[in-house]
């Protein structure tokens, strides 16, 4: 594009609402002409001028670089002139018939000769670093002397017979000739001139002659003075605008190479005579492929784009100016949408010439849109849909006319254990683990529903229609069975649950809100059963979610108020029945419900983030007891896997020791396995802190956890206690349980940990404990937990433990107040059950019965078991039934007759 067309563009295109009517008109075109040629040969003419007003700097370089052409005294190619006066020699010599001899003649051909090497002078002129004094004498070998040798020539050429007249039109026409060579160059030219006057009369000298030289040498010196400085004004200003020129046009070929816009142009007929190489390379063709054709086949021709094509079509038949119209490109399989600006032009007569404007790449900005858009609808982490759709699409079928579309299912789930993953692997594993999340929830759905993270560890799945209460159970089942095997995170196995809620609408809510909040307690009832199982919405929830809430509160008021306690529970070791230590068991007396039991605030305390303070809490406290204590008796106390998390673990420990003066080999940490379940660095660096501190640890509930062995080979455990469920039932024929413990024991022994056996109860469990080689045992058959102050009296005494209890495990009773009749020894008394088993009861109400004492007990009329007395303490007599009994499906037992709905009984 050339200065004036570039100005052009900036003033038009300057957003400034003028409109430049001083443009130049472009060549018609007869009907016959070719347009591309002609659109061609107008590119051709902008580069040439391009080139040719290209400007120069106004000051000269510094010493020993290149100078600009003006500031050069001899043309680049004079032999131009040397022609001229071999022509000028030869018409002189055809009027005069005649041609001067002698020195006339050496330097008319001095003249030509050398006008003839002029270029190589200029040349050496303009070599950098040529000095002036050089140049200056160049001027007078490549200037004066030529010229004045011209002069002579045709002055002597007068005396030879020329005509005089003739004489003066051949110096004026070399007058006229140099003009032509020399242009600019004001010293140049003036000083040519003087040297063929000055020449001219030295042929024939007077005073006359040499005062008309010396007069006219001096007003061509005057003349030239003027001549230069209206030169170089007008140089300057020239310049000036060629500089603007030029800067706008590199501005616009930069905007140009950038890609962010392009510039375009038409003539009157609508076909392209201008186009950036830019738009043409996204089209695929060339500038010159696209000149002479219509502007519209830069559009996309698919039905998407009509619109625009029509728009565009209409503002270029109108004759109207447009702005920001928005059309695809037709750039082939490629997606690119253009933004397209443009104006009419007119002559200095009105005359339409066509269209001139711009255009603008909107397709990042077109992309960043439906990114947003995606954002605003979609989850970023897992690319599911967001809280924002999968509210709209359940108010969109909600909102449904017809009562049957108005059926849909809201599956509500939440991870288990995700925030351990978090605290211990950090939040990039836990964003991997959400996507596998994300990528298992899609496959157990299958289809049968859309799914969408809410946030966190939530995730929802909504399922439309009517689906059967079954066919939920089985999906809900599908989905947390997926989600609870092992994830594969950075190399390491990672476990997790999940628990689900379900509603169903309209059944349990016709509004967004009552669903959303129904599904919200489902999931609630479904972490309360003990996580990773699913729970459907009942209208009980309420209620239960009110008294979590006020339990939550009240929880936060008792860490204030001080109304936690802390209970410990004596355990012994087996092969001397002393007591070693204690466990610190954490109590709740609520100020209205009484005691509540740890399995429900606990869960409510992880939930609430309170359980890191009540574990502080309970170490100070169990350390300030500790210290009250023997130098032999130990102190455990339970460590959350959220504690654990905690880097400030070791020192807070460190600190309680301390604070309470007592030696850190006394206190034992109780860790779950769960701790394990993202194996890390953080782990064994925890461990090492902790054993550096120097406390004991010990592996609690083994085995019922989802770790592997393998951390067993590394973690210091000094102790591992066997859960009471290993415990509970391992002296039933066929059961395994005594199996796993002895391979517990055996483990333990060979690592060099105790073993404690927890929640022993009965003597026969006890003597298998002991057969299976435990050290320690706790549980009932020694102590229940007690205050403190009972356990400071404990271990006032000797230590020494006594077993206490039934000699081996009953069958789950249930507790009953029911009068029954006792015959014994012929007489009929009174008596009240007050719990009963398949196996046996508890009766009150018989004094000085002896154990293996037989007796018949009626229920009812034609309702009567027969039992032997196994103990009797006071009023209360224990016995077995020579029969077992028969439980209904409702709990109750066959021998009981009435409504069982009027017999007061509860699991014991």
């Amino acid at each position: 594009m050339s200065g004036r067309a570039v100005r052009k563009l900036v003033k038009e295109n300057s957003g400034s609402g003028e409109t430049e009517q001083r443009t130049v008109v472009p060549v018609r075109q007869s009907a016959k002409s070719d347009p591309k040629s002609d659109a061609r040969a107008s590119n051709d003419r902008r580069a040439a001028n391009r080139l040719e007003n290209s400007p120069a700097p106004i000051a000269p370089p510094p010493d020993g670089g290149l100078r600009p052409e003006y500031q050069f005294y001899l043309p680049r190619q004079p032999r131009a002139m040397a022609l001229f006066l071999l022509v000028a020699y030869g018409l002189a010599a055809g009027v005069s018939q005649t041609v001067p001899l002698g020195l006339a003649r050496v330097a008319g051909l001095a003249s030509v000769v050398i006008l003839a090497l002029g270029s190589t002078l200029a040349q050496i002129e303009r070599r950098a670093g040529t000095p002036d004094i050089v140049r200056q004498i160049l001027v007078v070998i490549g200037i004066i002397l030529p010229m004045a040798c011209a002069g002579y020539l045709i002055a002597a050429w007068v005396q030879a017979g020329l005509a005089w007249q003739w004489a003066v039109a051949t110096i004026i026409c070399i007058n006229a000739a140099s003009a032509a060579l020399f242009g600019m160059r004001i010293v140049s030219l003036f000083t040519a001139k003087i040297s063929v006057w000055a020449a001219f009369s030295l042929v024939l000298p007077s005073p006359l002659t040499v005062s008309a030289v010396i007069g006219a040498a001096l007003t061509l010196m005057l003349v030239a003075r003027i001549e230069w400085k209206a030169a170089e004004k007008k140089r300057i200003q020239t310049e000036a605008r060629e500089r603007v020129a030029a800067r706008a046009e590199d501005i616009l070929r930069s905007f140009e190479e950038t890609g962010q816009g392009w510039f375009w142009e038409t003539d009157r007929r609508g076909q392209i005579s201008y186009i950036s190489p830019s738009a043409a390379e996204v089209l695929g063709r060339t500038p010159e492929e696209m000149l002479g054709n219509p502007l519209s086949e830069i559009v996309d021709p698919n039905q998407g784009t009509a619109d625009a094509e029509r728009t565009l079509a209409f503002h270029l038949s109108a004759r109207s100016a447009f702005h920001d119209v928005e059309l695809r490109a037709a750039s082939g399989e490629q997606e690119r949408w253009w933004s397209l600006t443009g104006r009419p032009v007119y002559d200095s007569f009105k005359n339409f010439c066509g269209f001139r404007g711009h255009g603008s790449d909107l397709t990042e900005k077109r992309r960043s849109e439906q990114q947003v858009s995606r954002l605003a609808h979609f989850d970023s982490l897992t690319g599911l849909a967001n809280r924002v759709q999968m509210g709209q699409a359940l108010e969109q079928i909600l909102a449904a006319p017809r009562d049957r579309d108005r059926v849909c299912s809201v599956l509500l789930l939440d991870l288990d254990r995700f925030k351990h993953v978090n605290d211990t692997l950090g939040h990039p594993a836990g964003d991997a683990l959400l996507k596998q999340v994300a990528q298992r929830l899609e496959v157990a759905v299958n289809g049968q529903g859309r799914c969408g993270r809410l946030g966190g560890d939530e995730f929802e799945v909504l399922v439309p229609g009517h689906v059967k209460r079954e066919q939920l159970a089985n999906l809900a089942n599908e989905i947390i069975a997926s989600l609870s095997q092992p994830y594969s995170i950075d190399g390491q196995s990672v476990v997790i649950g999940a628990s689900l809620g379900v509603a169903i609408a309209p059944e349990h809510g016709s509004t967004t809100d009552d669903l959303i909040r129904n599904v919200d307690l489902a999931l609630y009832a479904a972490k309360d059963a003990g996580r990773g199982c699913h729970r459907f919405y009942a209208e009980d929830l309420h209620s239960a979610a009110e008294e979590r809430a006020e339990l939550e509160q009240d929880l936060r008021e008792a860490i204030v108020r001080g109304d936690l306690h802390l209970y410990y529970q004596p355990v012994v070791y087996a092969a001397t029945e002393k007591i070693v230590g204690f466990e610190a068991l954490m109590r709740w007396k609520h100020h209205k419900r009484g005691w509540i039991s740890p399995g429900k605030f606990v869960p409510i305390a992880e939930d609430a983030g309170l359980i890191d303070q009540m574990g502080q809490w309970a170490l100070r406290t169990a350390c300030a007891d500790l210290a009250t204590w023997p130098e032999s008796i130990r102190c455990a106390v339970n460590v959350s896997p959220l504690q654990f998390s905690n880097p400030e673990l070791p020192t807070i420990v460190a600190n309680a020791l301390a604070h309470a003066g007592v030696s850190p080999e006394r206190l034992e940490l109780e860790i779950t396995e769960s701790v394990f379940l993202n194996d890390s660095q953080g782990t064994d660096a925890m461990f090492k802190a902790l054993k550096r501190v120097g406390v004991r640890l010990a592996l609690d509930d083994f085995g019922t956890g989802y770790s592997s062995l393998g951390y067993l080979k590394k973690a210091p455990f000094d102790k591992i206690k066997i859960d009471q469920s290993f415990v509970r039932g391992a002296t039933e024929d066929g059961s395994r349980n005594g199996a796993i413990i002895s391979s517990i024991t055996s483990l333990a022994e060979a690592l060099n940990m105790d073993t404690t056996a927890e929640g022993v109860e009965t003597l026969d469990e006890l003597e298998l404990i002991r057969l299976l080689g435990c050290s320690h045992v706790q549980g009932y058959i020694y102590f229940k937990p007690m205050a403190a102050e009972d356990a400071s009296a404990v271990v006032a005494g000797d230590l020494a433990a006594e077993a206490s209890g039934p000699k081996a495990a009953r069958s789950p009773r249930q507790v009953l107040l029911r009068r029954v009749m006792v015959v014994y020894a012929g007489n009929r008394l009174n008596a009240t059950v007050r719990n009963i088993s398949e196996g046996g009861s508890m009766v009150e109400g018989l004094w000085n019965i002896p154990p293996g004492s037989t007796i018949e007990i009626e229920f009812a009329a034609g309702k009567s078991v027969t039992a032997q007395v196994r103990w009797s303490r006071e009023n209360r007599s224990g016995v077995e039934f020579t029969m077992p009994l028969k439980r209904r499906a409702d709990g109750t037992f066959a021998v009981l007759r009435g409504n069982p709905e009027k017999m007061a009984f509860s699991n014991g």
